[in-house]
């Protein structure tokens, strides 16, 4: 599954931090550009598989689980 997220990336000292305005538990940092988006996607997709284990322990059996695709 492919998502697309805003990263916001500021120069912090020697460091780049990151974070995005969708999911603010999320952030990342790195000493390039690119390490910060990787450090930033990889706690995005943390939070994202968490919140979804939390989610489906309360469904009940009988609920139907299927897929919805948002396109923009």
């Amino acid at each position: 599954m492919s998502n697309e997220f805003t990263a916001l990336i500021e120069k912090d000292g020697e460091w780049y931090v990151g974070y995005c305005p969708e999911i603010p538990e999320a952030n990342g940092q790195g000493q390039t550009v690119d390490e910060c988006r990787a450090d930033l996607a990889k706690a995005i997709g943390l939070i994202l598989e968490d919140r979804r284990e939390d989610a489906l322990r309360g469904a009940p059996p009988e609920a139907i689980r299927d897929v919805v695709v948002v396109v923009r």
